[in-house]
């Protein structure tokens, strides 16, 4: 059983916050905390308010992620703070699953999204947000915002290749949006 799954089973036990100072900092993306990696992505992925209204849910209710292929697992079925969640990718051996915690959440008439910041036993430090906005011209854009470093050795042996994948995943999970847009 995970460690998510442990944790939902006894709800009163004391669960450790994220693993960083920064919280919330991804509420202002152009004032990013120094001393991470920073990562910046966002791209249109429809036009109007059904594609807007689509596109949020798809996010908050944690669709786009496991539609893309990523498994997840969340004490709730729709972002809200404090969620716990456990992100995972890779094959047996090779599946390695994050813990992270939902730190804001936006449920706005434009905008719509989440952040889930590190946890114990995350192999990265540090936060990353969601969002859906609805622009002014009746585009709907998605953005990921992102700030890390590494926590453990295999993260900081592996250096720049991190970053590149975290922009892949952001690329990835943008496409799988879209694609629910349409549908």
């Amino acid at each position: 059983m995970t460690r998510l799954l442990k944790d939902l089973a006894r709800p009163d036990r004391h669960r450790p916050g994220p693993t960083y100072r920064e919280v919330g900092a991804t509420r202002t993306p152009d004032a990013l905390p120094e001393g991470y990696h920073h990562l910046r992505y966002g791209t249109v992925v429809g036009h109007g308010r059904a594609a807007f209204t689509t596109a949020g849910t798809a996010v908050t209710t944690w669709r786009m992620h496991r539609r893309s292929g990523a498994g997840l697992l969340a004490d709730a079925d729709r972002a809200g703070p404090g969620v716990r969640v456990e992100v995972s990718a890779g094959v047996g051996r090779l599946r390695i699953a994050v813990p992270c915690a939902v730190i804001w959440t936006a449920y706005e008439k434009d905008r719509t999204g989440f952040a889930y910041g590190t946890l114990a036993g995350h192999p990265e430090c540090g936060e990353e947000s969601f969002l859906v906005t609805l622009e002014p011209d009746g585009a709907v854009r998605f953005a990921v915002t992102a700030f890390s470093r590494p926590a453990v050795w295999y993260t900081r042996l592996a250096g720049p290749l991190v970053p590149l994948l975290q922009r892949a995943y952001a690329r990835r999970l943008a496409r799988t949006l879209r694609r629910l847009v349409r549908t």
